[in-house]
């Protein structure tokens, strides 16, 4: 199956480390058995509502094929990642 997933991170956090948490999570797809189709970098944007205090965000939309408990699993890790504020996975067509 394809799903996307979209996760907002810390704008405040240096860019190595944005980068090195894009790619752990490229990584955790790759290492269930998913292959990652696509990362799109969407920069840092106005959120729609403060979150922890903060009113930007970086937006990165990830593209990838993977089964279901791969999904679970990077659901559970993105989860107590620090730095990601929020994070939503849907089935993609």
């Amino acid at each position: 199956m394809k799903y996307e997933m979209l996760y907002l991170i810390d704008a405040s956090i240096a860019e190595e480390a944005r980068d090195a948490l894009i790619a752990k999570f490229e990584d955790t797809v790759k290492n269930l058995g998913g292959t990652v189709v696509s990362t799109d970098k969407w920069g840092v944007k106005k959120l729609a509502y403060p979150i922890q205090y903060k009113n930007d965000a970086f937006y990165v939309l990830m593209t990838f094929e993977a089964d279901g408990s791969t999904i679970k699993e990077l659901d559970r890790i993105a989860g107590i990642t620090d730095g990601v504020m929020r994070r939503m996975i849907t089935k993609a067509n």
